[in-house]
């Protein structure tokens, strides 16, 4: 008897495995299809911050709340004018300007000028300017001006301005063909980090 009592346990749980199985990858289907993504990084354009072959872990929920904020690090379907790939590609980069900021290349001190206030950008790519050429733009209303840490070795708003004739909708991404947010470097595990939002935004006014 102590035998039969102990083999039915058994089998349940080798005839419910199956299905917890199942369970188990459809909710991470679903996660990865809603919520979390990783993505890994194949450029330099965003280096310090971020390394060629970074894992990142990216909030595809949030931005159903709220629209991208300056100084977080997105990832963004590119428009096909930023990308060799006819099938598509994902870029991230940080965004540095929101729907109706102005933004102006640069003050005395070599600085981006967002709705007046300079910015620090301690970020940046050591050596790099922030900006190769001066530059006054006003962000179209639901599109973003996003730009690399490393802003010598990125294809960003600024580049995109430059080779459209200063066109300021080809320049920018519309906030719609945004995938997510950015928030930490999980591998390699030395290199794991968050990517908060620099406090040098926080003094940025409303446009």
């Amino acid at each position: 008897m102590i035998d039969e009592q102990t083999d039915k346990p058994r089998s349940s749980f080798w005839k419910e495995l199956p299905i917890l199985l199942g369970v188990a990858i459809l909710v991470a289907v679903l996660v990865r299809a809603f919520v979390l993504q990783t993505f890994f990084i194949p450029s330099p354009s965003m280096e310090n911050t971020l390394q060629i072959d970074d894992r990142v872990l990216v909030n595809k929920l949030v931005y159903d709340f709220r629209s991208p904020r300056r100084g977080e690090v997105i990832v963004f379907k590119a428009p096909l004018e930023w990308s060799s790939n006819p099938d598509g590609e994902d870029f991230i980069k940080r965004v540095v300007g929101v729907g109706g900021d102005h933004v102006v290349c640069c003050d005395a001190q070599e600085r981006l000028v967002i709705n007046g206030r300079s910015l620090d950008e301690p970020y940046v790519y050591p050596g790099n300017k922030p900006a190769d050429q001066e530059f006054d733009i006003t962000v179209p209303k639901g599109r973003l001006w996003v730009m690399g840490d490393h802003r010598e070795a990125s294809g960003d708003s600024l580049e995109h301005w430059q080779q459209s004739g200063q066109d300021i909708t080809a320049a920018t991404i519309p906030e719609d063909e945004v995938v997510g947010r950015a928030f930490t470097v999980f591998w390699p595990v030395g290199r794991a980090t968050w990517l908060s939002v620099p406090e040098q935004y926080e003094g940025i006014p409303r446009p």
